[in-house]
């Protein structure tokens, strides 16, 4: 599982890297990888020649057997699927078809089978309005409510021959609840001495923390109940004149060889901590066809396209719509979606103060196979 897991760490960090520099100034972020990688993985499976080449150039395959691919990708689904009672995680794929093309059936049964994907006719040149209500609606469904209008009006056109689109919806409860009669408001400092007002969520417990010595940075563990995943947050040290010097030094050094020492559980050490996080709620929503067309998958979105693997006709795709919902507060977390640097052990106070009162970067991450979920960054309440 380890091998998923790292590739979708990898994709994850690369797609960052390219939103992060496409936002203007501070910008809020919040995406799944994972559900992200599931779609790339449900077109890899329709996908031959160079087309499939770049998906799996992006994906970070690497030389890997696509059949071992798709199966690790399975089981992972599987676990995810098969939480305690104390989540609700729901992962769904769907394909949109323009009528009049036959998908293969080897590939619809591949597809339903390791992706649990289901794949819908629609009639986008003649009736392109019911077809993008249809399409929002199912995932509105799926998310719980939560992801509302994924492809707003205007993103999908009459020349649509295949849309994807994908949902993720996850809550889950904290291990260690915050009381609600400790949450008070508190200047929470943006870049340039700006501060603006947030409800901060407070309470004083054992919990993992660890702290890279090159970049300043405190990283904190908050497990969700049974500790099959957990929120882990990187908070720079908090600078006199507000800039974001300490999370721009964060992202550029964010490689998965150094987010894999700071997030590891043996760099970190239990102590007592007095945690202070702002209650909030993040939405983003990205259309994934120039970032992707960036990475290298250029192929899939023009004539060129192969995916003579889904239907023997000609089909290229046309849009990838990802939208990421996440709200954290004293319960726990609802969330939906359609280098060289050392951890390093200080001399310890008997209690250590974690004040998210600055931007930070957070990720949720299932425990048992170190697969990220959803990766975000907190810097505009």
């Amino acid at each position: 599982m380890g091998s998923i897991s790292r590739m979708i760490t990898e994709f994850s960090l690369d797609l960052y890297n390219k939103v992060n520099r496409r936002a203007e100034g501070c910008s809020n972020i919040v995406f799944s990888p994972v559900s992200i990688s599931t779609s790339l993985g449900l077109i890899l499976l329709g996908a031959r020649n160079n087309t499939a080449a770049q998906i799996e150039n992006v994906s970070t395959i690497n030389n890997q057997n696509g059949n071992l691919y798709h199966e690790a990708f399975h089981t992972l689904l599987l676990q995810l699927q098969n939480l305690d009672k104390d989540y609700v995680i729901s992962l769904a794929n769907n394909l949109f078809l323009q009528q009049g093309f036959e998908p293969n059936q080897k590939y619809l049964m591949c597809s339903k089978e390791l992706y649990r994907a289901a794949l819908e006719t629609m009639d986008f040149q003649r009736d392109l309005e019911a077809s993008r209500l249809k399409i929002n609606d199912w995932v509105e469904s799926e998310t719980e409510g939560k992801i509302k209008e994924l492809f707003a009006r205007g993103v999908i056109n009459t020349d649509a021959i295949l849309v994807l689109a994908n949902a993720i919806y996850f809550k889950a409860s904290w291990e260690h609840k915050f009381e609600e009669k400790n949450t008070v408001q508190r200047d929470f400092k943006l870049h340039q001495n700006e501060r603006k007002p947030v409800q901060m969520m407070y309470q004083k417990g054992t919990f993992k923390l660890g702290y890279i010595e090159e970049l300043e940075t405190q990283v904190l563990e908050l497990p969700y109940a049974q500790k099959l995943l957990s929120m882990i947050i990187l908070l720079p040290g908090d600078t006199e004149d507000g800039s974001t010097s300490g999370l721009e030094q964060i992202e550029s050094t964010m490689t998965y060889e150094n987010l894999t020492v700071w997030l590891s559980s043996k760099h970190m050490f239990e102590t007592i901590v007095e945690v202070y996080l702002p209650r909030f709620k993040l939405e983003g929503t990205f259309n994934l066809n120039e970032v992707l067309k960036e990475m290298g998958m250029t192929d899939i979105f023009t004539f060129k396209a192969d995916l003579s693997a889904l239907s023997e006709k000609s089909l290229m795709l046309s849009n990838i719509v990802h939208k990421a919902y996440v709200e954290v507060n004293e319960e726990g977390t609802t969330a939906a979606a359609a280098t060289g640097a050392t951890i390093v052990r200080r001399s310890l106070p008997l209690t250590e103060v974690f004040m998210a009162d600055h931007p930070f970067l957070f990720f949720i991450r299932h425990n048992p196979t170190d697969t990220m979920l959803f990766l975000g960054k907190f810097c505009s309440p």
